[in-house]
């Protein structure tokens, strides 16, 4: 097979979809691969260092839509790439589908296979190519909401871990998956009150169990979100719903509740934002303020840290990679359940039931 990487081009996306030893491991499987000249340069990868592993580099994006028979990205194609996907191409990458109809709908013309990173799910019903992205950005969401909580950038002036007499920062986490975890860890080594919430309490029985004491669990309610937000500093919106849209935990009312300079740190923007007044944002300007309450949503957070986010995501997707490669789409969605999972959009229909109810729309059968 014909496996095409492209140079990410949204806003400040540094990753790149393959490194140079996964290339590696497909041409030692019979695959010829095509790297966009620079598309591996902002991970710390450059063109000879494919060059030397077999791969051919291409010096435009079109060059590398048209060969390829798989395209392997890192985040989802943006309007310039639309009309790049080829018919019956198998585009294998983050889409995100539930939070953009115009991605949709152009997939759907497409009449690509779209098989999606963050919905591919193990027999354990974990998200094994989500996880370290969400790790990432997690442990990420802390050190941008410390920062952000710097008065000069309109924060309340808090240090997170505090000092001897003086009270540490307080943190409320949203959500008690892989993102809040992270961001616990995170915000408890800095020595900050955590309280995070969830409402599967075998979730929180678990977090209460390997947390240290600073770091309190609490049911997720609408009486006790509105209760913490009034004292804490930081708050992160963590909540992951598979393939749909996240569920808004904190409307536009409730930030007068909130103190000024309080930072929102919403991981879930991906998947619309689990926040009333989330709006994607970018590294180039990542904030923004509504009635005085810091507003921190950039879309692709890992992208931040390349190196690190690169390698963490080819060591998940690289066996994906190989078994779409050697078996095809179709038999290798067959005999691993997982990756039928990540199924999205095939042929011209949405094949994923969250991804059609949120637009309202009928799913089919891939």
């Amino acid at each position: 097979m014909k496996i095409g990487v492209p140079k990410e081009i949204k806003n400040n996306e540094n990753r790149v979809g393959m490194t140079p030893a996964g290339v590696f491991e497909l041409i030692n499987s019979g695959h010829s691969v095509y790297i966009q000249s620079t598309a591996g340069e902002g991970s710390g990868f450059f063109d000879e260092d494919y060059q030397e592993v077999g791969a051919e580099i291409l010096q435009s994006i079109e060059e590398v839509y048209d060969i390829a028979d798989m395209i392997v990205k890192v985040k989802e194609p943006i309007a310039s790439e639309y009309s790049l996907v080829k018919p019956k191409q198998i585009v294998f990458t983050y889409f995100h589908f539930a939070s953009s109809e115009a991605l949709t709908l152009a997939m759907l013309k497409s009449n690509a296979v779209c098989i999606a990173y963050e919905t591919v799910e193990d027999e354990e019903g974990t998200l094994p190519l989500l996880t370290p992205m969400s790790e990432v950005a997690g442990r990420m969401a802390i050190q941008q909401g410390a920062k952000y909580l710097e008065k000069p950038i309109k924060g309340r002036g808090v240090l997170l871990g505090g000092v001897p007499g003086v009270t540490p920062g307080k943190v409320l986490i949203l959500g008690a998956g892989v993102v809040g975890v992270q961001a616990a860890k995170m915000a408890a080594g800095l020595g900050a009150h955590v309280t995070i919430m969830d409402v599967n309490m075998k979730r929180l029985r678990y977090i209460n169990d390997i947390m240290p004491p600073h770091v309190v669990t609490e049911y997720s309610s609408k009486f006790n979100i509105k209760k913490h937000i009034q004292t804490h500093d930081l708050i992160i919106g963590g909540v992951l719903i598979k393939g749909a849209k996240a569920p808004k935990l904190i409307t536009r009312e409730m930030l007068k509740l909130m103190r000024p300079g309080t930072v929102l740190v919403d991981v879930a923007v991906d998947q619309g934002g689990c926040m009333e007044t989330t709006k994607p944002t970018t590294h180039e300007n990542p904030t923004y303020i509504i009635d005085d309450i810091v507003h921190y949503c950039v879309a692709n957070m890992p992208g931040a840290v390349p190196y690190t986010s690169t390698l963490a995501l080819t060591h998940v997707t690289l066996p994906y990679i190989l078994k779409l490669a050697n078996m095809g789409w179709v038999k290798a969605c067959e005999a691993d359940e997982s990756l039928q999972k990540g199924l999205n959009v095939v042929h011209g229909k949405v094949v994923y039931n969250e991804i059609a109810e949120a637009f309202g729309w009928e799913s089919k059968t891939a």
